[in-house]
């Protein structure tokens, strides 16, 4: 008979994609736990119970939400920006002279550090980004956490970690203890809510797609699904980011590793990827050029 823990799992499941094994109760336990206290529930029991009232929206939101990995920092791993500064940027100034415009989606973007440190490093191309357009769309499952991302203020703790001193001076003011990164930079990012589980494809096509550190949590038939549709979404002489501890070997063929580049892939040109679907228009990030740049 189905229990209490399996009703939660597999909510999270279909919500989020969030696949956790048999023996990860305590996990549920611990991050749902102040949800509970706030909302006067005694224990996982009623917390099901009330999940399964009728329209429990509100409170499944809130299950999905606390459940839900948003830990992140700036230029976290390194490697990756690498990658865009010294391969993936060098090689679309080149493809996409003739347009000047480039489209960035930072999937699952948590507070906002990733597609800030996307916005950084750009600035610091200065005048090589003169009358070009840079588009910068960051997303998320969790609305609470897009908000902190937006208003872009971090503790002491966040804005250092992983944050070279000089950055943090250059684009950044302190406000109180806390510091806020600078308006040019938080306007160079548009933020939206989407859950990677559903159809994307009114996003459009983009040239660099960072998806880091969203694929372990799922099983192997998720990760397929998301790889598969994440294929149509990037251009076909686009880009891919995974986190450290993902791959695409073995679960598409969307993709192939790019040689020497760990972390990086490239559209294989011999799947079938469909059509694009034409996109919805949204607001940009623009990067102004060298008045305005590094």
């Amino acid at each position: 008979m189905p229990t209490d823990y399996d009703f939660l799992r597999g909510l999270l499941k279909d919500r989020s994609g969030l696949a956790l094994s048999n023996d990860k109760q305590y996990l549920i336990e611990s991050r749902l736990a102040p949800l509970m206290r706030k909302h006067g529930i005694a224990d996982l029991s009623e917390l099901v119970r009330r999940l399964k009232e009728p329209r429990p929206d509100l409170l499944v939101v809130a299950v999905v939400e606390a459940m839900t990995t948003n830990e992140s920092f700036f230029f976290r791993d390194k490697v990756p920006f690498d990658h865009f500064r010294n391969v993936i940027m060098p090689s679309l100034l080149k493809s996409r002279a003739g347009s000047k415009r480039i489209r960035i989606w930072c999937a699952a973007c948590a507070a906002g550090q990733e597609p800030y440190s996307l916005a950084m490093s750009l600035r610091e191309m200065g005048v090589q980004l003169a009358g070009w357009q840079v588009d910068i769309l960051a997303t998320d499952l969790s609305g609470d956490i897009l908000d902190k991302a937006k208003a872009g203020i971090y503790s002491q703790f966040e804005a250092q970690r992983g944050l070279p001193i000089q950055m943090l001076v250059k684009y950044f003011r302190q406000v109180g203890d806390r510091w806020q990164i600078a308006p040019e930079i938080r306007e160079m990012v548009r933020f939206r809510p989407i859950n990677l589980l559903h159809d994307f494809t009114s996003l459009g096509p983009f040239d660099v797609v960072f998806c880091r550190n969203v694929l372990i949590y799922f099983d192997a038939p998720t990760k397929s699904a998301t790889l598969t549709r994440l294929g149509r979404a990037v251009a076909s002489d686009g880009y891919l980011l995974l986190g450290a501890a993902e791959t695409v070997v073995g679960l598409t063929d969307q993709f192939k590793p790019v040689p020497g580049r760990r972390g990086l892939y490239a559209p294989n040109p011999f799947a079938f990827r469909g059509p694009y679907v034409p996109a919805l228009k949204f607001a940009t990030g623009r990067v102004q050029g060298p008045r305005g740049a590094g």
